[in-house]
């Protein structure tokens, strides 16, 4: 018997496999949402309603989903990676006809007991599918142009269905986060300098664009990226949420207002309090410790899916890992950008923090397929 196949044979089944989840993790995942849980609490001026109660139903049926799938053997997920992908892309398309509208943007699906994000389930099977495909591409074509084509269709075609929602926010995470499988996978680096390029031919086009027939980004996104740059010149209209978030951020100091006791957010001048700017709430009321707190807790997600990603000898595993955690990292690091205006605001919520019942399930069901990988692994 070889020792490959004597370590597969003693993958954990049946109810063993309990003891062989990554139980540090799921503490974390639940330390990260306990501050969600605070915060809302707080925004909702200490009322578990409208906010923290559902928050922590669903994170309850997410850690169920999460153990579920955690339990399935990873090589189902495997081979169900382009089956997701379709189903998941269907959805995209059922929403550009039959999608809610709210805010501007048609990107839900009402499924009666809650609203559905098909764009937020798309960030999770296009790490699943690329995965796969480079578990079955062998290792010596993985850099050779014809190659490189389909894997750029997957992430390309679902990324321009979220544009038209529109949700640039999604968009730039697709890209990013399959650009980083992309590269883990063994992906040349001269392609992704091809792709710096063209990033940077496009965002000329886009501001070459702005008040022509073909604008190629809607009036609302150009706002946007002039609050950006200059959110003094628009301060009680577009500037107007990244002035008061600088203004929360900076009033926390090192150790806070104090609980509940945030004015910019009790007061409601910080708009978006629950979602997208639930961090300049944390960082107003528990200030820089707080905020480097939670922020510690991130980390030590990433280094525990690093290190479950190294000691995995399967190639589908570790890339699902490590393309799992490297969204997780875009998630908190775009919307902690956007909100100390490092970055445009772009409408990127803050993982596990967040007001939002499909993020939030989202990401407990990614973190399942983490644990899949983990407790399935060859010993």
């Amino acid at each position: 018997m070889s020792y490959l196949e004597y370590s597969v044979k003693r993958v954990p089944v049946g109810i063993s496999k309990i003891f062989f989840i990554n139980w540090p993790l799921v503490l974390l995942i639940c330390a990260v949402a306990a501050f969600g849980f605070l915060m809302l609490y707080s925004v909702a001026g200490g009322s578990m309603t409208p906010w923290a109660e559902p928050q922590i139903k669903r994170f309850i049926m997410g850690l169920v989903l999460m153990f579920i799938v955690a339990f399935v053997p990873v090589y189902f997920w495997r081979n169900m990676a382009v089956t997701i992908y379709l189903l998941t892309l269907m959805l995209l398309l059922l929403v550009e006809f039959f999608g809610i509208t709210s805010m501007g943007a048609q990107r839900w699906i009402n499924l009666g007991f809650m609203r559905l994000q098909p764009s937020e389930l798309m960030k999770i099977a296009l790490v699943l599918v690329l995965a796969a495909y480079y578990d079955w591409l062998p290792l010596n074509k993985t850099s050779h142009p014809l190659w490189v084509l389909a894997p750029v269709a997957l992430i390309l075609i679902p990324s321009y269905l979220v544009l038209r929602q529109p949700d640039l926010g999604t968009a730039i995470l697709l890209m990013a986060g399959g650009g980083a499988v992309m590269f883990l996978a063994g992906v040349h680096w001269l392609y992704f300098a091809g792709v710096i390029g063209l990033t940077a031919g496009t965002v000329f086009s886009v501001f070459a664009s702005r008040g022509t027939d073909w604008q190629l980004i809607k009036d609302y996104q150009f706002r946007r990226i002039d609050t950006f740059l200059d959110p003094s010149s628009d301060p009680l209209g577009a500037g107007y949420n990244i002035t008061q978030s600088k203004i929360a951020l900076g009033s926390g100091g090192w150790t806070g207002r104090g609980f509940m006791q945030g004015t910019q957010s009790r007061l409601n001048f910080l708009p978006e309090k629950q979602t997208d700017f639930i961090f300049t709430t944390l960082a107003e009321e528990l200030g820089f410790i707080g905020g480097a707190t939670l922020l510690g807790l991130y980390a030590a997600i990433l280094i525990f899916c690093y290190s479950s990603a190294m000691v995995n000898r399967d190639r589908f595993s570790s890339l699902l890992i490590l393309g799992i955690a490297a969204a997780f990292f875009l998630y908190f690091a775009i919307n902690m950008s956007m909100v100390m205006g490092l970055a445009p605001v772009v409408g990127v919520p803050l993982p596990l923090v967040s007001y939002g019942g499909s993020a939030m399930l989202v990401i407990l069901i990614a973190f399942g397929f983490v644990q899949s990988a983990h407790v399935h692994r060859p010993r």
